[in-house]
């Protein structure tokens, strides 16, 4: 769980969209059976190239309304029709509303990440610390206990507070290593307490985590679940 953060802004969201304008007019040359009927291969080709675009513009939480405008440009751009506007001359406004549902998305994560901490810090054998830190001992370890400064060998499976997975050494089967003064802050308090050998359950509010940009699939302002076991402290 590394400290870089993935700045979101919404000209990034419309390079998404200018993407799938160039790849829509890539002429793959296969038969399609047409958007009504069973796809076929060719037509997932296409499908999937528009859930990669809906991924990169989901954080707008469109209306279906709204949707169907942006659609329509996605498709004026494509095919080269008369634009009805021009981008450039919208980008402030773009950028408004974007920043405007963003907040109020991080609004609602931050009220049920909330709810999230409280129901873990009373679950049995969890302790709060003063950051905010939830961490509840599911193996006692054994070993050495690792620094701030030093470089360790973990495997950890993360999800959000409703359980979807965003990242997790432990599916890939492969342990993860990086210094522990280069992870978020939450991670450095935990892992530091824990002796090689020991596994535990780690609730990470966003203060102490990616905070209100997020990162990646993570929303702004998310309380973040670990269960992570230390495996080794590297020495070279």
């Amino acid at each position: 769980m590394t400290t870089s953060q993935n700045r979101r802004t919404a000209p990034n969201l419309i390079l998404t969209a200018s993407l799938v304008a160039i790849f829509a007019c890539v002429d793959q040359g296969g038969e399609s059976s047409g958007a009504s009927g069973a796809p076929t291969e060719d037509d997932k080709i296409f499908y999937s190239i528009g859930m990669m675009a809906g991924t990169g513009i989901a954080e707008f939480e469109f209306t279906e309304d709204e949707f169907e405008w942006v659609g329509r440009g996605v498709a004026d751009a494509a095919l080269g029709r008369e634009a009805l506007a021009n981008p450039e001359d919208y980008m402030i406004e773009i950028q408004e509303i974007y920043t405007a549902r963003q907040a109020r998305a991080n609004a609602a994560e931050a009220t049920a990440s909330a709810e999230f901490i409280e129901r873990e810090a009373a679950a049995e054998g969890a302790v709060r610390s003063e950051s905010g830190m939830i961490m509840q001992v599911l193996v006692e370890g054994e070993g050495e206990q690792p620094k701030p400064t030093d470089e360790v060998k973990v495997h950890y499976h993360g999800t959000l507070r409703d359980g979807t997975v965003f990242d997790s050494s432990v599916d890939r089967g492969t342990p993860a290593q990086f210094p522990l003064d280069r992870v978020i802050p939450c991670w450095t308090e935990a892992v530091t307490q824990m002796k090689v050998g020991g596994k535990s359950r780690i609730i990470c509010p966003a203060s102490i985590a990616y905070g209100s940009r997020g990162m990646g699939s993570i929303p702004g302002d998310a309380a973040l679940a670990f269960e992570v076991e230390l495996v080794e402290i590297v020495v070279e």
